[in-house]
Order: C-alpha cells, then sequence, then structure tokens
C-alpha cells in the first residue's frame, strides 16, 4: 500500500502487520457499524455466528467482507481487483474459468440426480468445511490477549507473534494441526506441517511468555471471543501509543 493510501485508512483502521493483513481485520470503536452495536446481545451475537460461519467464506471472496480495506472494489473473483499484483492476474483468470466449469458440472449432476442429492452429497459438506475454515481463522487472530499494532510500533516478529494456537482435540490431526501449531506456522511460514509439532515443542520453551495458547473448547471460545472482541483500543492511561486491544464496551 503506497504511504498515502495508507494515511488514507489509518483513520478508520487499525491492522496487526500495517495495514496488510487480509482478514479479520479489526476496527476501531468509532467505526464499528450500528448495526454491531444492535448485535450485541445473546440472539443477535448468535444469529451474526450463524451468518458468518456459513456465509463468511464466499462473501469474503466475493467481495472481501472482514478483509482488508482498499481505494477501490475488491474481489477475489476480479484479476484486476487491488488484492493482486499484474503478476498475479493471468492466475485469477484461470482460477474464474475452472470455477465455471465446476459450477457447469455440478448443474449437470442436478439434473440427473436432483438439487437435493446435490445439496446433502455436495453442499452441506461444503457449508461444514467453510464453517472450519472462518472458525480456524478467526480464533487464530482473535483473542483479547493478542495486540495489535499500527505501523508506529509494529515489527515483524510482533505481528507474527500476535496469533493463538487452540485446542481442537481429535480434529488437531484432522487439520494437520494448524490450529494448535500456528504461532510456528507465523514463524516458519514454509515448514511442512508434519513437522510443526516437534518445532512448537522446541520453540515453547524459547519464547515463554510470548507463546501464546489457549486450550478452551474451539466452540465456546467461539461464542466468548464474539461477544468480548468487538474493537480495538489503545490502553488507558499508559504512554505507550500504537499498540492496541480487544474491547467490547460501548458504553
Amino acid at each position: 500500500m503506497h504511504a498515502r493510501e495508507h494515511i488514507g485508512f489509518k483513520r478508520k483502521y487499525l491492522y496487526v502487520r500495517c495495514g496488510k493483513d487480509e482478514v479479520f481485520v479489526p476496527k476501531s470503536k468509532s467505526n464499528v457499524s450500528w448495526y454491531h452495536k444492535c448485535f450485541n446481545n445473546r440472539i443477535g451475537r448468535a444469529v451474526s455466528l450463524l451468518i458468518t460461519l456459513t456465509l463468511g467464506w464466499p462473501l469474503y471472496l466475493a467481495f472481501n467482507v472482514s478483509g482488508r480495506r482498499y481505494d477501490r472494489f475488491a474481489s477475489h473473483y476480479h484479476p484486476y481487483a487491488p488484492i493482486y499484483s499484474d503478476s498475479e492476474r493471468l492466475l485469477i483468470y484461470v482460477s474464474d474459468v475452472s470455477l465455471f466449469c465446476v459450477a457447469f458440472f455440478l448443474h449437470r449432476i442436478a439434473t440427473v440426480r436432483g438439487l437435493v442429492w446435490l445439496v446433502c452429497v455436495y453442499g452441506v459438506p461444503l457449508l461444514i468445511v467453510n464453517g472450519f475454515l472462518v472458525t480456524i481463522t478467526y480464533l487464530q487472530h482473535t483473542h483479547s490477549s493478542l495486540p495489535h499494532y499500527d505501523s508506529s510500533e509494529w515489527e515483524w516478529l510482533k505481528g507474527a507473534l500476535a496469533t493463538m494456537d487452540r485446542d481442537y482435540g481429535i480434529l488437531n490431526k484432522a487439520f494437520h494441526h494448524i490450529t494448535d501449531t500456528h504461532v510456528t506456522h507465523h514463524l516458519f511460514s514454509t515448514m511442512p506441517h508434519y513437522h510443526a509439532m516437534e518445532a512448537t515443542n522446541a520453540i515453547k520453551a524459547i519464547l515463554g511468555e510470548y507463546y501464546q495458547f489457549d486450550n478452551t473448547p474451539f466452540y465456546k471460545a467461539l461464542w466468548r471471543e464474539a461477544k468480548e472482541c468487538l474493537y480495538v483500543e489503545p490502553d488507558e492511561g499508559t504512554s505507550q501509543k500504537g499498540v492496541y486491544w480487544y474491547r467490547n464496551k460501548f458504553s
């Protein structure tokens, strides 16, 4: 992002990675939309989570919902969206053509086997995968003990450590341990997943208190973070600038 663009957005949005974080980018209190305040109750939170877990991933891909802010419309399906560099545009064309082919193939299946069959065999599993994808990503980067930085404080190591390892029980193995070794993934992003547990055990002693882990069951943590992590603000009464923490009080 150019300096001019960053200055313009910094008034409204605060990022873990100097304006370059891609999803679940936190907002300041003054820029939380009115409808988020209306949803700040048990029923509203349940509805919000349901929408996020079912439609969150498609909305992010199509309209960049909850993603990094750009100076113009951004869609992951648009080859000339500001999300991509010039060298990536051809790949987006290839991806879009592939999606059209898959959609046509699914249409043909529905005409032969029926829409209900397709929904049960393909649609429901897809919703489950999308739900876990959103859950895992959200919980990795959303927690009341995780700091967020603006450009005056952000450094690579600070940003890398601003993530939370979680325990998904037996699902840790199904997800190749991206759930409980995400700190390692941030520090060594090219490491094969089958070395992640070994590396995590090694870095715990090195990082000490800077290693973040929460063993709260993920379904309980999802509800808690949706309740407690609504916007970010700096600590009151501190001289430290550029470091922000999640809050949930609107009054």
